[in-house]
């Protein structure tokens, strides 16, 4: 029994200490913001943090290019959402794609970026393995906004049969 008593000690004793471990602070909310300061086309934006300019491509979604039927209409929405905002940028597995793009999920508040423009019809959900997290989120809202004919999804621009790239 005394033996027991010991190793309870011992162990509450452990727990204890490694509460009160010097652990750093989580950065704060603002430490993570950038300001847009263009936006590109539908799913590319430039942002700015410490004098230093990043381009970002969103992850799992893709937008017409600039000589397809409906760019003007997906760059636009993109505008609404981000233009001069503070963006909150969030990794999945990539770092960078070939074009030295940061791939991040943008947030601007609580307003999660990528999957609103495939709500709303602007974009589609693509796979760019190895980064995955939102595929099956973004699948299902395109079949939804495609249902409904929203955004572009009328022009037919997103029905090449291809969701991976």
């Amino acid at each position: 029994m005394q033996v027991m008593k010991r190793i309870g000690l011992v162990l509450a004793a452990g727990l204890l200490a490694a509460c009160s471990l010097d652990v750093p602070a989580a950065p704060t909310v603002s430490a993570d913001l950038y300001t847009v300061v263009n936006v590109i086309d539908g799913d590319t934006i430039d942002v700015r943090k410490d004098g230093q300019t990043y381009r970002v491509r969103y992850i799992g979604v893709n937008t017409p290019e600039r000589d397809e039927v409906c760019y003007d209409s997906a760059k636009e929405a993109n505008e609404r959402l981000v233009e001069g905002q503070q963006v909150r940028l969030e990794r999945d597995t990539s770092e960078t794609d070939r074009y030295d793009r940061l791939l991040r999920f943008v947030y601007v508040g609580d307003t999660f970026v990528n999957e609103t423009l495939v709500r709303e019809g602007w974009a589609e959900a693509v796979l760019y393995l190895p980064d995955r997290a939102q595929f099956s989120n973004f699948s299902a809202l395109e079949r939804e906004a495609a249902r409904a004919g929203r955004g572009c999804h009328p022009t037919g621009i997103f029905d090449d049969g291809n969701n991976e790239r």
